[in-house]
């Protein structure tokens, strides 16, 4: 047992790498859609490439999809909103209206003609005149509100705004029976309220007109416009069903093809009616596949799925191996492989919105971000082969996608400046539609027959791929990378550890813009990420702030506390500017991929002055070389390995006596050359004709440094 525990924990990560590789793929197969694919590829406008075909079953010729819309919209045009009548609203405001009339009728006869309530009903038989008036009114009235609310006053809301403006019928529905109705029959509340009292106007005038004024005055007091009311309501559910009704009696189909009939031939152009006949077979087709044959149909995706993973698994070895040797940064690939086709899977089953707008750009961006244009170039091209399975017009979409994918690396050179991804977006939107527009025009032939639709799809892929900014913080966080955002940040010398690096030990602070400046250039010419190692450079020896004083780039007082010491403290001093800077990057969150170059920037070399005058001081006695050797580990990265030769190349030359070209050109080869020969490279992804042009680099650098002046005359 203890065998097999040791055996585990020594392949605990191959183990760990595999077992991510395979979850994804299982993963993956798990949510493909379990439909089989029709064996041929076909265009419109393009030749039929295949052998005659010939209809192998009867099946309905499906109309397109603008076929459909057209249908639709012509439908949906002619629906009428459909309105429910409310019969008991008249009772309600009918009484209401003769309680309100009588009311304010009694206390006018009491107060204008000063009798007691019980002295009215007398009063109104001695006054005929004026009791025939009052029921001629009441006649009158009720009559209005009697037409008023049988013609109907219609509920205000959206929808009713939108009918009277655009002089739509409505169906009033009574007693379950439908009648069509135009605008001008049924009455909105302002025209219900001016309805009423212009009659009653035009009824005061007619009436009352050799009458007292205070009568007049009295019918024009009243109040009308509470028993204005709607009795007309919007029945939406109802309306919806007869929208469904409608939508659902549209045939999807306009004939059939019968089995063994001629459908095209070899060399045929496929034109539109052609084209609709292949697409119907298609169909067809894979509906017919998905309720059989299940289990081959889930061998073959198998086949399919657990190929293209381990494609990336076996690119992953051979050209990024320390990818593989790291679980997260493997996650952090397969996650976005499988994120991608989850996003398409659900897109196309829900089809809420076009498969256009899928930002199938972002992936190759963020790998280029974090890592190079070739892995990024690489998993993009595996994920449109996925998603090609099951991808309406796969060729379409591969090509497509695929060019945009290449044009969207090669575009994004620097993303530390905000403009850059605003000007990828809109390339990819441009490359988008011109690459759709030329497929268009071959497909169809006609400009106007083009679907323009797509390009406001495309516009909307354009605004995700700005989410990207967003995302690379999330990943950054999750994954423990660094962006050349937060990379441009980091190496801005306002820095509150780099601020305090100047104020403390001002000549290291000095020393590390040389070392980046010569590092920045090597890079630059050698192939690399240069603003991590110009980054790196900046924060390589920030351990010197523990005991500034013990390094002479900060001795000014001509006082060495070395002097003071024996050789082996003096080193382990020097040496333990490594370890401490370790760990003042950690207490302030530096990114790991920093704290790389602090602690690789000596490697496994030996602090060598304390050690040579130790052995010229005590020739007799074997020196413990452990105590004089850094602890490494080597640099393992170009950059790395290009600091490490900045760093002692700039340190060397500062001790030189003359600054010639010969003496310059000496330094550089000798202490370049020692580290090749301690083997400080054996780690690192660099070639000696890398070597070759970084000496040449930092020698044309140190020239320029230390060029010669002119004498100026006293």
């Amino acid at each position: 047992m203890d065998k097999y525990i040791k055996l585990f924990k020594r392949h605990y990560n191959s183990i760990s790498v595999i077992s991510l590789f395979l979850v994804t793929a299982l993963l993956i197969l798990y949510i493909l859609p379990r439909e089989g694919k029709f064996r041929y590829e076909f265009q419109r406008g393009r030749p039929w490439m295949h052998e005659t075909l010939i209809a192998p079953f009867n099946f309905p010729i499906y109309k397109s999809e603008s076929e459909l819309n057209a249908e639709r919209d012509s439908v949906l045009a002619d629906l009428k909103q459909y309105y429910q009548y409310d019969s008991l609203v008249f009772d309600s405001v009918n009484s209401l209206f003769h309680n309100y009339l009588g009311s304010r009728w009694l206390t006018f006869i009491v107060t204008h003609y000063e009798i007691s309530e019980d002295q009215y009903n007398q009063f109104m038989e001695e006054n005929q005149d004026i009791f025939l008036l009052m029921n001629r009114f009441t006649s009158f009235s009720a009559g209005l509100l009697d037409e008023l609310y049988g013609r109907g006053i219609i509920q205000p809301g959206e929808v009713t705004d939108r009918v009277i403006s655009k002089g739509e019928p409505i169906v009033i529905v009574r007693n379950n029976i439908g009648d069509i109705t135009s605008p001008e029959t049924f009455f909105s509340q302002k025209s219900a309220y001016e309805f009423i009292t212009s009659n009653i106007n035009e009824w005061i005038w007619s009436e009352l007109s050799e009458k007292p004024l205070y009568l007049v005055d009295f019918f024009r007091s009243l109040e009308y416009s509470e028993f204005v009311v709607p009795n007309l309501y919007h029945d939406e559910a109802m309306t919806e069903r007869v929208r469904q009704s409608l939508l659902n009696d549209i045939s999807l189909a306009r004939g059939m093809v019968q089995s063994g009939e001629r459908i095209v031939s070899k060399g045929d152009l496929i034109t539109g009616d052609v084209f609709q006949i292949l697409e119907s077979l298609k169909r067809e087709y894979e509906t017919r596949l998905r309720g059989a044959n299940l289990n081959l149909i889930l061998l073959g995706q198998f086949i399919l799925v657990f190929s293209l993973v381990i494609l990336i698994y076996l690119f992953l070895y051979h050209f990024r191996r320390e990818i593989l040797n790291d679980s997260r940064k493997t996650l952090f690939i397969l996650f976005l492989l499988f994120l991608m086709v989850f996003v398409s899977i659900m897109i196309i089953r829900f089809g809420i919105v076009s498969f256009y707008i899928v930002p199938f750009a972002i992936v190759p961006i963020i790998i280029r971000t974090f890592y190079d244009e070739r892995l990024a170039l690489f998993v993009h091209t595996i994920i449109l082969l996925l998603v090609g399975f099951f991808a309406p017009n796969s060729f379409e979409f591969v090509f497509l996608n695929f060019i945009v994918g290449i044009v969207a690396i090669f575009s994004l050179s620097n993303l530390y400046r905000r403009s850059k991804l605003f000007l990828t977006a809109v390339i990819i939107v441009l490359s988008y539609s011109l690459l759709y527009f030329g497929i268009a025009i071959i497909q169809e032939r006609n400009i106007a027959s083009i679907d323009s639709i797509n390009f406001a799809w495309f516009g909307g892929n354009g605004l995700l791929v700005l989410m990207t900014y967003p995302l690379l913080y999330i990943f950054e966080k999750t994954f423990g990378f660094v962006s050349d955002s937060t990379l441009m940040e980091l190496s801005d010398t306002n820095q509150p550890l780099l601020r305090k690096l100047a104020e403390e030990a001002p000549g290291t602070f000095q020393h590390s813009m040389q070392v980046a400046n010569l590092a920045e250039a090597a890079i630059y010419e050698i192939g690399g990420n240069s603003l991590l190692v110009r980054t790196g450079a900046l924060y390589h020896d920030i351990g010197k702030m523990s005991n500034p004083l013990y390094f002479i780039e900060n001795q000014h007082t001509g006082y060495n506390p070395h002097n003071s010491l024996e050789f082996e403290e003096s080193g382990q001093v020097i040496i333990s500017h490594v370890i401490r800077g370790v760990e003042l990057a950690k207490k302030n969150n530096l990114p790991e991929q920093i704290i790389d170059f602090i602690r690789t920037h000596h490697g496994t070399t030996r602090v060598q002055y304390f050690y040579r005058s130790y052995l010229q001081k005590y020739p007799d006695r074997e020196a413990d070389i452990e105590k004089y050797t850094y602890p490494g580990p080597k640099p393992y990265s170009r950059e790395t390995a290009v600091l490490m030769m900045a760093d002692s190349v700039e340190a060397a030359s500062r001790s030189l006596k003359e600054t010639t070209l010969e003496t310059i050109d000496e330094l550089v080869e000798s202490i370049i050359n020692n580290q090749l020969h301690d083997e400080q490279f054996s780690n690192s992804d660099i070639t000696f004709r890398d070597i070759t042009k970084i000496k040449e680099v930092y020698k044309n650098k140190l020239r320029n440094i230390y060029h010669g002046r002119i004498e100026y005359p006293k």
